[in-house]
């Protein structure tokens, strides 16, 4: 059985000291939960006040983004090497990385292979626009997604990575897909592209999150999926009572 990943991306919110105190409002409620991994993706600034924090717990840690070089003359950007002493995840490809600063699948399948080679597990993001939904293109860009953002990783690396399906018109949007319509892509799209590339018993290792206005009031629907394996977090995760309400609620489902 695929462990349950709940992973709260606060996108850029919190100052250092906002985000102490997040934390400290949740966690004792996140690291009383065993059977759900956690992970706190907070902005860069806020990682090293994070991550001293939950030190010792069974919380991990993420980042939002990374550039694949290790070092070099690329004003405003973070490392692998930056990152793989403090973090455990590294958020890739999130549509708003993808709208508003151009990252191209083939972008995304450099970080993945950066992040791979530092010991980082990435949770690579996949999804529609609204438009693209609108005119039935789901499958065949979701598809294009996967096949990219994977292109020239092993059967090893892919079965450990956690992949988030996050159809863009429900970000932020208060409008989620529905259960059905997060299993149908997930397990018909994503799982099923991963089989075609690599193997059933690969694709069958991968975790696949879903993402787009998730909450406590439909995280138990959407969980309870046979091909959905956690959520990645957006708004919900900066209300400590609601994002601790999520993973619990997740938890029970698999006890």
């Amino acid at each position: 059985m695929r462990t349950p990943i709940i992973a709260g991306n606060w996108k850029m919110n919190k100052t250092i000291s906002e985000a102490e105190a997040l934390v400290k409002e949740m966690l004792d409620g996140l690291t009383a939960i065993q059977s759900v991994e956690k992970v706190l993706c907070p902005p860069f600034i806020d990682l090293d006040r994070v991550a001293s924090l939950i030190q010792g717990t069974n919380i991990s840690l993420g980042a939002q983004n990374m550039h694949w070089e290790e070092k070099g003359a690329f004003t405003g950007e973070i490392s692998p090497l930056m990152l793989k002493d403090i973090c455990q995840y590294v958020i890739l490809g999130h549509s708003e990385r993808r709208t508003y600063f151009g990252e191209t699948d083939e972008i995304v399948n450099r970080k993945v292979k950066a992040a791979l080679s530092h010991g980082l597990t990435p949770i690579i993001c996949v999804g529609e626009t609204e438009a693209q939904y609108d005119a039935g293109e789901t499958e065949s860009v979701v598809r294009r997604q996967v096949e990219g953002v994977l292109a020239g990783l092993s059967a090893e690396q892919v079965a450990g990575l956690v992949i988030a399906y996050e159809p863009i018109w429900a970000i932020g949007t208060g409008k989620a897909a529905t259960a059905e319509q997060a299993q149908k892509v997930i397990g018909g799209v994503v799982r099923a592209t991963i089989a075609q590339l690599y193997s059933q018993a690969t694709a069958d290792q991968v975790r696949i999150q879903y993402g787009g206005s998730t909450n406590s009031k439909n995280i138990k629907e959407i969980m309870s999926q046979p091909d959905v394996d956690g959520a990645l977090v957006g708004g919900a995760s900066l209300r400590p009572a609601e994002f601790v309400a999520m993973v619990r609620i997740t938890a029970e489902l698999y006890q």
